[in-house]
């Protein structure tokens, strides 16, 4: 009976030994895991989706320039800070227990530059100053009716932006038939004779050069779509 009673005894203590060692093993593991993300540092910054923004503005308007500690500031403050800058319209930050931390941006598109105020027109129907330094989009060389440019600034949002950046200048010629009239001048050496009810058919540029074999001229698209050589 003693020697089932010690064996049963030592059995016990071999148990609550494991149990105790298995206790110390998850709270070291506990204490590791909570020094390692204490410590953790940004090891690989990712951004995505920039057109206009350098990755590098992007980093600085967001405070990463040292890479810090990746929990130190929460997604949404990271977020915050870079939707300062009026180009952005969403930002998403993820972050991964590697020191991996992505960035996912998406920008207002700059439709003009008005060289008359030097701001930039953007989709979202808001302007910037043209020190944002922004290039490859259409400057508009001459005042235009407020109205007008309203109407006219709606319906360049919904041109194809490959059509749009191929677009040098632009310059409003209202005549006796057509008050909203505009004369664009392409990276191509090319001009479009175009209204703003008719704005949508600057999309079948690229078709249309096609069929001209490489001449230069000057296209009408705002009555009709005939071509006219420039000798």
């Amino acid at each position: 009976m003693k020697k089932e009673k010690i064996k049963k005894k030592v059995k016990s203590n071999r148990k609550a030994a494991k149990k105790l060692l298995i206790i110390i093993l998850i709270i070291t593991l506990i204490i590791s895991l909570f020094f390692y993300f204490k410590n953790l540092k940004v090891k690989n910054i990712y951004i995505e989706g920039n057109k206009y923004l350098t990755d590098q503005e992007i980093i600085e308007l967001a405070n990463l320039a040292n890479y810090p500690n990746l929990f130190q500031k929460s997604s949404f403050s990271l977020a915050k800070k870079i939707k300062i800058n009026p180009l952005v319209e969403q930002v998403k930050v993820k972050k991964n227990i590697f020191g991996k931390l992505t960035i996912q941006i998406t920008e207002y598109n700059p439709l003009l530059k008005n060289e008359v105020n030097n701001m930039i027109y953007l989709s979202n129907n808001k302007t910037i100053a043209s020190d944002f330094g922004i290039i490859g989009i259409p400057i508009l060389t001459n005042p235009v009716p407020n109205e007008i440019l309203k109407a006219f600034l709606t319906k360049l949002n919904t041109i194809d932006r490959e059509i749009l950046s191929k677009i040098s200048e632009i310059t409003y010629k209202p005549n006796e038939y057509d008050k909203d009239l505009f004369l664009f001048m392409m990276n191509d050496g090319n001009y479009v004779y175009i209204t703003t009810t008719r704005l949508l058919n600057i999309n079948k540029y690229e078709s249309v050069l096609t069929k001209l074999e490489n001449k230069k001229g000057i296209l009408y698209l705002d009555s009709g779509n005939h071509f006219e050589i420039l000798e």
